[in-house]
């Protein structure tokens, strides 16, 4: 099964690359220095010499504070490239998975959203990932679209690994507190896609009617603040470093972010048979994959 994946050089791009392999598929890995998402040409040209079966985009412009002044080029990467990619993937028949985003609620919710619950994004970068997924959605081809959010992993940059960093060179550290999310490892993300793919596929074909929007995030909710507590607890760190909550507006980022953006994962749940494990577990496993690669 030859896949085409763009982002590879991304914590989940790694993180597919490496279990789609363990899973026997052909992977052909597209970085930023293989493939300019922004050359929607030669995007397009690329997948029809490569004619994969399977088109997989985890590469996004993720830098979210920046995208408020550079709204041209995270349209370009995160509302352009997935449509062109998808357009593609209906010229060959092939099945394309998209990744996208919590940030295209307001957070104004104070239970769970569903896949369909009403978008309003704050800011550029969740209007932008929100766009990808309207081309998708028009373009005709077999899709999955997996809405995710606060992404990490042993490799690449993440929350995870900046307060880790931190830790070890100060013994204070001051994070949101109001602010709750899911924190989802990423590979756990990727596992549960080569499921996904499993069964979508139909001999020389795909099961449209399984195709979709899904919603994919570990189990249970924190904050920000709740998070890197819970990290330092379990690296060891938490005695000689100081967690603080500080709010939203002490911290005077330039994009809004949602307050609340859990996600209800009842429909992959119900469709596929999957469900991500609680946050805490899955951020035990990652450390101590962590540990045992070091």
């Amino acid at each position: 099964m030859k896949v085409a994946l763009f982002g590879c050089g991304g914590q989940l791009g790694q993180s597919l690359a490496a279990v789609m392999r363990g899973a026997g598929m052909e992977v052909q890995a597209y970085g930023r220095g293989d493939a300019d998402l922004a050359d929607g040409a030669k995007v397009r040209a690329t997948l029809l010499h490569l004619q994969p079966r399977i088109i997989i985009n985890a590469a996004a412009y993720t830098a979210v504070d920046r995208a408020e002044s550079d709204a041209a080029a995270a349209a370009r990467i995160n509302a352009d490239a997935p449509g062109i990619m998808a357009l593609a993937a209906r010229e060959l028949g092939a099945l394309f998975v998209h990744y996208s985003t919590d940030y295209v609620f307001d957070g104004a919710a104070r239970e769970p959203y569903d896949e369909d619950a009403p978008t309003a994004p704050l800011g550029v970068y969740g209007a932008t990932k929100l766009a990808g997924e309207n081309a998708v959605r028009s373009s005709g081809a077999a899709h999955l679209i997996v809405r995710t959010s606060w992404l990490y992993s042993n490799h690449g940059h993440n929350f995870l690994r900046t307060m880790l960093r931190l830790a070890d060179e100060r013994d204070e550290l001051q994070v949101v507190d109001d602010q709750f999310g899911s924190p989802t490892y990423a590979r756990l993300v990727a596992a549960a896609t080569v499921r996904m793919l499993d069964a979508m596929a139909d001999g020389a074909g795909w099961r449209i009617p399984l195709g979709g929007l899904y919603h994919m995030t570990c189990q249970g909710a924190v904050s920000w603040h709740g998070f890197a507590q819970r990290i330092m607890e379990l690296s060891g760190r938490a005695a000689r470093v100081r967690v603080t909550p500080i709010s939203s507006a002490g911290y005077r980022a330039a994009a809004r972010r949602p307050a609340y953006s859990v996600l209800s994962c009842d429909r992959l749940e119900r469709c596929f048979g999957i469900r991500l494990p609680h946050w805490e577990s899955a951020l035990m496993e990652c450390l101590e994959r962590a540990r045992g690669l070091a």
